[in-house]
């Protein structure tokens, strides 16, 4: 693809180039906080030494390692529903790409390196408490089986960033840090829409041509209108998916724009994301979205679909026809309902949800669940240890769920009563199926994490390692790195919200600013 002809580092329009060559800029005392092992291992890295040294001053683009051209890739978006023109990487450098001892491709971007043309008024840095986030998120969410970016390391650099963190006129300077993400490509929807919305065909021509050769080889001849429409299909399908993943899960992103939607399907740019603790579709952990919800948890499938049809639309200069790119759209619908009724299936420990009943069945879980506040992940990894005999007394049959709910009187009312009929019509539902009890445990356990990043847990975390403990991320990273299982000593990691943390700022609902 071709760069942008001119070395300026400053912001400014860039035409005609997919990308910018520029170097990070120099941190004053890089300082190595925190790795992951996992995927260390993964790309064929040991484990350094935490604290300063090479690897720090690497990991936080002080020095370069031979063969790295850094640069800052050119993209466009749709924010908020509306057309924002060139965004890019503002504060994103790519180092290269590292074929790792698993034998794939890694691209590795650093994440808070410094200004490049795309920063606009920013000034291209990150500050500690969102890197945490990206940081820990990124593993967690891997862990869970999302489909998702991943996070290399965690650098301070021995600096301070100014930021408004509520956009209230109070900007204060903080800790400033540096992630190194990694994925197989960070090429977004958006990176498709600034060439289309500028007409540069030809460019656009050549970036799907080297995506499909490069990430999509099986689906045809590059240059062939047949290829494009069946990739565009297969991204609407990898874009399903991920959308039922985060539905599974609980996850929600809060910035679903376009130039935030990745080409390969993955979860990427973890800004102000949440997890559900009550049970709420309506629920935004953004207060940049707090007034229209544009970005809730129970919109993030029509978002995902209308996202795509973007990206659709500037396709159409490939494949000459709207009409055949709406082939790709029915298949996001299709695939989501299948993937999504999979989940749901392995959620409740149904080999099928097809009998007459089961709508029903479902319509009033959620009800239930929203009705009053119950923790989404609490209820349903107690729903595993609930006993499905038809003579199990009331409060044996309650008591495995009896943490879901933040307010324990409600099971002492009509609610209560609510709940344990809809125990009782499940607990029939599986027994009328006949499995035996431990397969459909262990697959209800597969499908119901213990263990998710809440927003206080990652909070304590950026708390501690604001004040030098790392302790406090270590131990996330490592739990979250088997979110599925029983861990003992750890189930303070897997309990509700508390009550400190309903409104504590970093604990509910976030800001952009990072």
């Amino acid at each position: 693809m071709p760069g942008d002809p001119s070395a300026r580092n400053m912001p400014r329009r860039v035409p005609g180039a997919s990308y910018s060559c520029v170097e990070p800029t120099r941190v004053a005392s890089p300082s190595l906080l925190a790795w992951s092992d996992a995927l260390g291992r993964d790309i064929g890295v040991a484990r350094p030494p935490l604290g300063p040294g090479p690897v720090a001053d690497v990991l936080a683009g002080n020095r370069l390692l031979p063969g790295s051209v850094p640069y800052a890739a050119r993209y466009g978006g749709h924010q908020f529903g509306h057309w924002a023109d060139q965004l890019g990487d503002g504060r994103a450098i790519t180092l290269g790409e590292l074929r790792g001892a698993d034998g794939r491709v890694h691209e590795l971007q650093l994440k808070g390196a410094g200004p490049t043309p795309y920063s606009r008024q920013a000034d291209g840095r990150a500050v500690l408490r969102s890197s945490v986030r990206e940081f820990l998120c990124s593993e967690a969410m891997h862990a869970l089986g999302v489909p998702t970016t991943r996070a290399l390391s965690l650098v301070t650099t021995g600096e301070s960033v100014v930021r408004d963190m509520f956009y209230d006129g109070r900007p204060e300077a903080e800790p400033g840090a540096i992630v190194c993400r990694v994925a197989p490509s960070f090429v977004r929807f958006g990176s498709f829409e600034i060439h289309a919305a500028h007409g540069e065909v030809d460019l656009l021509r050549r970036l799907a041509d080297h995506v499909i050769g490069t990430h999509f080889p099986d689906l045809g001849p590059t240059g062939a209108r047949d290829t494009y429409l069946a990739w565009f299909e297969e991204v609407c399908r990898r874009t399903a998916v991920l959308a039922a993943h985060w539905t599974r899960v609980g996850f929600v992103h809060g910035v679903l724009n376009t130039d935030n939607m990745s080409i390969l399907g993955l979860t990427i740019d973890y800004g102000p994301y949440g997890w559900l603790e009550g049970y709420d579709p309506a629920w935004t952990p953004n207060t940049t979205d707090a007034g229209g919800r544009r970005y809730r948890f129970g919109q993030q499938p029509n978002i995902a679909l209308w996202n795509l049809a973007r990206l659709g639309e500037a396709l159409i200069p490939l494949v000459e026809s709207v009409d055949d790119l709406h082939r790709g759209l029915e298949a996001y619908r299709d695939e989501f309902d299948r993937a999504y009724s999979s989940m749901l299936r392995d959620k409740l420990g149904l080999d099928a949800l097809t009998f007459s009943g089961d709508d029903p069945l479902l319509q009033e879980l959620f009800a239930m669940l929203e009705a009053a506040e119950t923790d989404m992940t609490i209820f349903f990894r107690g729903l595993t240890r609930v006993p499905v005999g038809a003579e199990v007394p009331d409060e044996a049959r309650l008591a495995p769920v009896r943490d879901a709910f933040y307010d324990e009187d409600d099971l002492a009312g009509p609610h209560g009563a609510r709940v344990l009929a809809w125990l009782r019509a499940w607990a029939t539902r599986v027994r009328d199926e006949g499995q035996p009890d431990a397969t459909r445990v262990a697959r209800m356990r597969a499908a119901n994490p213990k263990y998710v990043l809440r927003n206080y847990l990652a909070q304590q975390a950026i708390d501690a390692a604001a004040a030098g403990d790392t302790s406090v991320v270590e131990r996330l990273l490592r739990v979250l790195s088997r979110p599925y299982d029983d861990q003992p000593g750890e189930d303070d990691l897997a309990a509700r919200r508390p009550e400190w943390a309903r409104h504590r700022a970093g604990c509910s609902m976030l800001s952009c600013s990072s």
